[in-house]
């Protein structure tokens, strides 16, 4: 994670095009957070980035939770039938 008090030397850009009432908005927000411009984009595109992207890298369960998954996972599979007919069917898509 970075942190926002970590030094480093940023070399990147990145440029936005928006709206006036979303500028309004941002400049607003930058001003009451006490920040700059960059530091707050910087900040909230990379919250924003890590909460998207979290599922993809990580899979948190509480150990009821976990308890529960690992129950499901150690059964059998199950015969569906109407699956089966699905998979077995010609893909539409060959040409």
């Amino acid at each position: 994670m970075i942190g926002a008090m970590t030094t480093r030397t940023r070399k990147d850009r990145i440029e936005l095009r928006t709206t006036p009432a979303v500028r309004r908005l941002i400049d607003r927000a930058v001003k009451v957070s006490g920040s700059n411009l960059t530091d707050f984009a910087e900040a909230s595109l990379t919250a924003a980035a890590q909460q998207i992207l979290a599922d993809q890298d990580r899979f948190v369960l509480s150990a009821q939770a976990l308890t529960e998954w690992e129950t499901i996972n150690a059964r059998p599979a199950r015969a569906l039938p109407g699956v089966r007919r699905l998979m077995d069917r010609p893909s539409p898509f060959v040409e």
